[in-house]
């Protein structure tokens, strides 16, 4: 780094995203991608676009596709937002609803961003342990008077809240946010969205990129009380007022409207995943219970680096997640049912060779 950077930041540590290499060719079961191409619709949308209107902005507000997505959650347009990705609004959620004196409730083991831009902005934060089934202790977040971030399912584990829940959280909550991250909630898991239109300290956040088959296009969206929203519009204006493309929106308007394709799509993975952790578990492997597009996993006599290393010499990519409780884990992103086949004999071999 510079000289010059701030002295905030020189031992900084950001975010590590999922490896893309391209030094050969990978089974791709690491950063949670679908396995399915996005909608006939949404390939069409893209041949029908007027590219000489990429010479202009795109509309700041995402007005035409903030309505069909409010028409498609039975909300107003203006309770939803839209950004750059569902990171981009976490950004913007912990710098609009977190002052200095203040902190926010993270767990141990969850999506590491979290904490980075906790850090990043000097937000206080405290860190409340999962139990050792690396469950939530829901208890453990019940009336603490502090703004608090969940996902739901949780990531990397995929263990998932219900609604009831998650209601319990918000409602003994009143005077702070709860921030429900539901990247993963189309993969079985009982989406918060339809507590939004009764309590107003509660903000969903969800993406394009799984379950829509749209991780390319970096669009993320959030829905809750319509002052929430404002609040949010106000981070994203004060940053890059421009913050969606002119295609990503176009591309959006035609995937939304093509939401049975993604319906059957997103049961094939739900069925691929169990099928996975049964033959998974028939090779001694602990699987977690997962309502995501991923497993999180270990197998008594390997590490999860060492079973990571082993999968990648062998052409397939998962991800290991160096932290003291859950170091013998790796996560692994659901394919079609023939990638979960490939993965399975390529473990068999790992395990043949040991």
């Amino acid at each position: 780094m510079s000289r010059f950077i701030r002295e905030l930041y020189k031992d900084f540590k950001s975010y590590t995203p999922g490896e893309q290499p391209k030094d050969r060719k990978y089974l791709k079961l690491n950063t949670n991608e679908s396995p399915f191409p996005p909608a006939p619709a949404v390939y069409q949308a893209m041949r029908d676009a007027d590219m000489e209107q990429m010479r202009l902005y795109p509309d700041p507000t995402g007005r035409k596709l903030k309505v069909k997505m409010a028409e498609l959650y039975e909300v107003q347009p203006e309770n939803v937002f839209l950004s750059n990705g569902s990171d981009d609004i976490l950004n913007f959620a912990f710098m609009a609803w977190n002052d200095t004196n203040d902190s926010i409730v993270i767990p141990d083991v969850t999506y590491s961003f979290y904490e980075v831009v906790a850090r990043l902005h000097e937000i206080n934060y405290e860190i409340k342990p999962l139990r050792d089934d690396l469950t939530l202790d829901l208890e453990g977040y019940i009336g603490i008077d502090k703004n608090i971030v969940l996902p739901n399912p949780n990531a990397p584990t995929g263990i998932a809240l219900t609604r009831t829940q998650i209601e319990e959280l918000v409602r003994s909550n009143p005077d702070n946010v709860v921030i429900i991250d539901e990247a993963y909630a189309g993969f079985g898991a009982e989406s918060a969205i339809p507590l939004t239109r009764k309590y107003d300290n509660l903000l969903v956040v969800q993406t394009f990129s799984k379950s829509r088959s749209f991780a390319g296009g970096r669009l993320g969206f959030a829905i809750g009380d319509a002052a929430l929203i404002e609040d949010l519009t106000k981070m994203q204006y004060s940053t890059n007022p421009y913050a969606v493309n002119a295609m990503s929106l176009i591309l959006a308007e035609a995937a939304v409207d093509a939401e049975d394709y993604y319906q059957e799509n997103l049961q094939r993975i739900i069925e691929a995943r169990d099928y996975a952790a049964d033959k998974l578990n028939a090779l001694g492997f602990e699987v977690l219970p997962s309502q995501a597009n991923f497993l999180y996993m270990k197998l008594d006599g390997f590490g999860g680096r060492e079973l990571y290393e082993k999968l990648k010499e062998r052409g397939v990519l998962v991800r290991h997640f160096a932290k003291p409780r859950i170091d013998d884990y790796i996560r692994v992103t659901i394919g079609t049912k023939e990638q979960m086949d490939e993965l399975v004999e390529v473990i068999k071999a790992v395990l043949g060779d040991k």
